[in-house]
């Protein structure tokens, strides 16, 4: 597997990249955000060790332009321990985040965990979802609505066919993090209702009052296929 870590400090960089390669990964690095998206699209790494504070972008920027074209695991690092800036990171779709200093091996656990979750993801069935006017399509990997092709990340595809196939059954948030993103993830509950939030306002006529994506307060959510 290959990993791409970015950080402006080049001392940080070496040891991040040394450890990895000792637990046999491949190693890219790069210094700055342009180079890192460069990189990014060019060779599509299997994981992104990412410093929030970079010269010419902040890594928040350059977690958002990834999210947007690829759903590439990402740790966000960064010398500010701020719950805010964690959930600024997590809500833009960070898989993990890690204050520093940290140590080595908490740095390589994480990296572990990240990919044990991210590439043992439940498969998809092959039927195709159907519900009003909503088609799931996995061997396709791809989203009607209105039979108008809607984009949609490898996360919350995988959230939104999770819920499809199992419909009307309640799902709590912890469950959805089990299921969806792996039961080791060191993510929030609030990433479970930023990624339904985001699916609303991609499946729902009307966002603020979802018909298919349904809240069941105090419990999680379901999804409602008639």
């Amino acid at each position: 597997m290959k990993i791409l870590v970015v950080d402006d400090e080049m001392p940080i960089v070496e040891v991040i990249a040394y450890n990895l390669r000792k637990e046999g990964y491949q190693t890219r690095t790069a210094n700055d955000a342009e180079q890192c998206l460069d990189i990014a699209r060019s060779e599509k790494p299997d994981l992104i060790i990412l410093d929030v504070m970079l010269p010419s972008a902040s890594g928040f920027d350059v977690c958002r332009t990834l999210r947007r074209q690829s759903d590439i695991p990402i740790i966000m690092l960064t010398a500010r321990a701020e719950e805010t800036d964690r959930i600024v990171g997590l809500e833009l779709g960070a898989d993990d985040y890690i204050t520093k200093p940290f140590s080595t091996r908490e740095l390589m656990a994480r990296v572990k965990a990240v990919l044990r979750r991210t590439t043992a993801i439940e498969p998809a069935p092959a039927e195709v979802v159907q519900a009003g006017n909503l088609v799931i399509d996995p061997q396709r990997y791809e989203v009607r609505v209105d039979g108008n092709r809607v984009e949609f990340s490898p996360k919350e595809f995988e959230l939104l066919r999770f819920l499809a196939t199992h419909p009307g059954q309640v799902f709590t948030r912890q469950a959805l993090l089990d299921r969806v993103w792996g039961a080791d993830a060191y993510v929030e509950d609030r990433t479970v209702d930023v990624h339904i939030r985001w699916l609303r306002e991609k499946i729902e006529e009307n966002a603020s009052h979802p018909e298919r994506l349904l809240t069941v307060r105090g419990v999680g959510y379901k999804f409602r296929s008639e």
